[in-house]
């Protein structure tokens, strides 16, 4: 039994005992599943109506630890309830798992009933009506880049994470021999993902060794980040499964590339058709998709806590490496940080290339949508297009390379705030600071290193 289910399907299913169990999962800040696995029974006989959790989990830092100075939660308010609520849209067999089904929830609060602000898959939502408003629906893709590992997790972690040994010996960038040697395991990432309804383009080699992109078709934003949080969790599963290590780290190592998650986007009306495209204007970019671009120039620097969210993240912002360093846009060129796609065709789209692939999809989409609607709202004017190499673009503006600038940028945001809410902006605002003064308290391998005999 494969692919999406009815809770109709559940029900036969759980009676057929091909289903005994139920995830329910919400999304976190970090954009990893958070949930309970239900008995099947229980779940079809009342959680599938609303079940709970603690609040805590939309306020910690990656270590699930419950940093203090959140307005939404504390010890003093007694981390109380929220409620799980699930998106029965979402419902799903999960092939990598026995007898498992899966549904994906909103979170609510519990006393009002109404969706917490905060929550990334709230936050999305809001600005997908936000767009709704305006007669239009975002569709989008992602291609999310991770390194493989010989090594389990465990074996990885006994290992300090050091002197692990990659997939690969090799750069394998559309490599077809090398990605043979591995394709038990990236076989199963694509089924398994399409038998749970993800609609799966490919997988490929990229250019590190062991490093591999997996693709997913263009879909319905919601849909998109539904399907891209899922995935990845899935992949982590997978290669335990399989005796092997996965990391979605955007820098794990000084001496290698980084890992991306670039994001393409474009507008549809209400009855399907693109409205990014216009044939009679150059390259086929409408007004609509030219003001939309332009509100995520204007708006980038105030974007990448979203997109680059970690202390980590900013490490993969380098010259020649195909991360992008400076905001411009660009026909076709992968130094740009906004690459048209598709140009002079009804598939003409941009592709976000800032973000990495340790971000939240949820709170990059609910940005680059805000930063659109902005850029139309405002009718915001184009700047030309950046011909040749980005990387020397010197006399444009950065992307922060900094969570520290970043998170400025971002508390600084008129645009977010107005889009997200003040809340939801200070609640993220105080995460980005949390991981700055927990990294500053730490002595890396970099300082005994280069001080300890020499200092």
């Amino acid at each position: 039994m494969t692919g999406m289910l009815s809770l109709d399907q559940l029900k036969n299913a759980v009676a057929e005992k091909k289903v005994d169990t139920v995830i329910a999962a919400i999304v976190d800040m970090q954009g990893r599943l958070m949930g309970k696995r239900f008995h099947a029974q229980h779940f079809i006989d009342s959680a599938w109506e609303e079940t709970h959790c603690c609040n805590y989990l939309l306020a910690t830092d990656i270590e699930m630890g419950t940093p203090e100075g959140y307005a939404s939660t504390s010890w003093q308010s007694g981390y109380g309830d929220y409620i799980m609520k699930p998106d029965l849209h979402t419902l799903r067999m999960v092939p990598w798992a026995q007898c498992t089904a899966m549904v994906m929830c909103d979170v609510l609060d519990h006393h009002t009933h109404k969706e917490v602000a905060h929550a990334p898959r709230s936050m999305l939502k809001r600005q997908i009506a936000r767009l709704k408003a305006l007669g239009y629906t975002a569709v989008s893709a992602t291609e999310l880049e991770f390194f493989t590992y010989k090594q389990t997790y465990d074996e990885a972690r006994i290992a300090n994470y050091q002197q692990l040994t990659p997939i690969s010996p090799y750069n394998e960038d559309y490599h077809i021999f090398q990605t043979a040697k591995e394709e038990d395991f990236m076989r199963d990432i694509r089924n398994h993902l399409f038998d749970a309804g993800i609609p799966v383009e490919n997988t490929k080699g990229e250019a590190e060794a062991g490093q591999a992109e997996l693709n997913i078709k263009y879909a319905d934003a919601l849909d998109m980040a539904d399907n891209h949080s899922i995935a990845k969790n899935a992949v982590k599963e997978i290669a335990y499964k399989h005796g092997k290590s996965v990391t979605f780290l955007a820098k794990c190592s000084a001496e290698t590339v980084g890992s991306s998650s670039h994001v393409h986007l474009s507008l549809n009306d209400m009855s399907g058709n693109p409205v990014f495209y216009d044939e009679s204007r150059q390259y086929g970019m409408s007004t609509i998709m030219e003001h939309y671009l332009a509100g995520q120039l204007q708006h980038a620097a105030e974007l990448t806590p979203f997109l680059a969210p970690y202390i980590n993240s900013y490490k993969r912002f380098s010259a020649g490496t195909f991360a992008p360093t400076n905001i411009v846009w660009s026909v076709d060129n992968r130094t740009a940080a906004y690459r048209i796609v598709g140009e002079n065709t009804p598939g003409v789209r941009f592709e976000c290339r800032v973000g990495g692939s340790d971000l939240n999809p949820y709170l990059a989409m609910a940005g680059i949508i805000a930063a659109g609607i902005a850029g139309i709202q405002s009718n915001l004017a184009l700047p030309e297009c950046y011909s040749g190499d980005a990387y020397t673009a010197d006399t444009h503006a950065k992307i922060p390379d900094n969570l520290a600038e970043a998170s400025k940028a971002l508390n600084e945001s008129s645009m977010l705030r107005e889009a997200l809410g003040d809340e939801v902006v200070d609640h993220y605002v105080h995460a980005a600071n949390y991981e700055i003064a927990d990294f500053a308290k730490v002595v890396t391998d970099y300082e005994i290193k280069r001080g300890f005999e020499r200092s």
